[in-house]
Formats: C-alpha cells, structure tokens, sequence
C-alpha cells in the first residue's frame, strides 16, 4: 500500500514535469516581458522631426511617437500579453497554435524596430502636428533606445514563442487549484479493492467525516 501511495503521489512531480513547468513558466513570462517592453517602447518619442519652411517663417519641430511611427509595436504588445494568458488556458496542440502566433507577433515586432532604425521613418514624419506633405525638408533625428528596445522586446518574444512551439506539447496542464471549486475528479475504471476503500476511508477523515456513517454528508441534519 505504501509503496502504491507514493508512485501515485509522485507521478506527477518527476524530473520531466518539474522541466516542463519551468519551461511554461519561462514561455509565459518571456510573453509578457515583450508585450511590456513593447507597450513601453510604443508610447515613448521614437524621433524628433524638423521641417524647414519658407524665409522668413521658422522651422517646425515635434516628436513622433512609437505608436504613430510603427502602429504595429503596441498591436503585437497587446498579442503578446494575450498570448502569455492563452498559454496557461490551452494545452497540447492549442499551446503550439499560440506558440506559432507569439512567434509572429515578435517577428513583427522586431522587424518595426529595424525599419526605424534603418530609416523608415520618414515616411511617417507627416504624422507629427503641425508637419504636412508640403513643408520643406524633414530631418529626422531618431531616439535609437526606443526602437532598439522594440527590437529586443520582438527576438523575446519570437523566442518565447518557439520554445512552446517546439515543447508547448509536453508541457503540464493547469494546476488543480485553478479548477472550479467542488470539482470532483472522474472515477477510475475497474472494481474497488480493499486498498482504494482504506484510502477513501483517509480521505474521509480528513474532511472531517465519519467513514463509518453510511449516510452521505449531503443527508445529515
């Protein structure tokens, strides 16, 4: 009985779940690390752009956002975090579809980040008050920390999302304690030994019943 007890207590404590837990919890805070950095990055100045006008009018100056520059960094920020809850709710092959899209989401979000550092952001200086088409020359002088940290938050996040790709199959379900309270595990196959009635008797005990009360609880006065 003993020895039966103790496989059964520890059948889900092994080396391979103690892995897989880490691994999930890894793969969940690396989403949510990303989506952070990247909400972050979003709502900061990425760049200062300046257009010249006409003599003698002055030139005009503002800051172009992350959101504004590249709409996608706080978009995929958003997917990430989702993402992190999914990966706790879903299980099996529905942790590798969120794995594949986490994956995306922080492809996505890096390339933003390398667009703006490589020059892209150009383009998106008319987004600033005050800065239309038919302004002179636009100088942009671009915030390198921002969209490098956009960038760093995209290689997390595409990382965090291969790992459950590649081991989001094996990985535990969600703990018993999530489950709806009173929930009652299905009964096992075959015919009750004297064993299973000595354990159910513990059980009992330690609900602070009486084994020996034919009764059930839901019966008493």
């Amino acid at each position: 009985m003993t020895e039966r007890a103790s496989s059964g207590a520890t059948r889900g404590s092994g080396p391979g779940a103690r892995s897989g837990r880490r691994e999930l919890t890894a793969a969940v805070a690396g989403a949510v690390l990303a989506g952070a950095l990247a909400l972050s990055s979003g709502g900061q100045g990425w760049a200062t752009v300046t257009a010249e006008r006409g003599a003698p009018l002055p030139p005009v100056s503002g800051v172009l956002t992350g959101s504004d520059a590249a709409p996608l960094v706080p978009a995929t920020g958003l997917v990430l975090l989702a993402a992190a809850v999914a990966l706790l709710a879903v299980r099996g092959a529905g942790r590798v579809a969120v794995g594949l899209l986490m994956a995306v989401a922080g492809g996505v979000l890096g390339w933003s980040g390398v667009r703006a550092l490589a020059g892209g952001l150009a383009d998106a200086s008319a987004e600033v008050p005050g800065i239309g088409r038919g302004t002179g020359p636009v100088t942009v002088d671009v915030a390198v920390a921002w969209p490098v940290l956009a960038v760093v938050a995209g290689l997390l996040g595409a990382a965090a999302g291969l790992l459950a790709v590649l081991r989001g199959r094996g990985w535990p379900a969600m703990g018993r304690r999530y489950e709806r309270p009173g929930a009652e595990a299905p009964a096992s196959a075959g015919p009750v030994t004297d064993e299973d009635r000595a354990q159910a008797a513990w059980k009992a005990l330690d609900r602070g019943e009486d084994p020996t009360d034919p009764a059930p609880a839901t019966d008493r006065p």
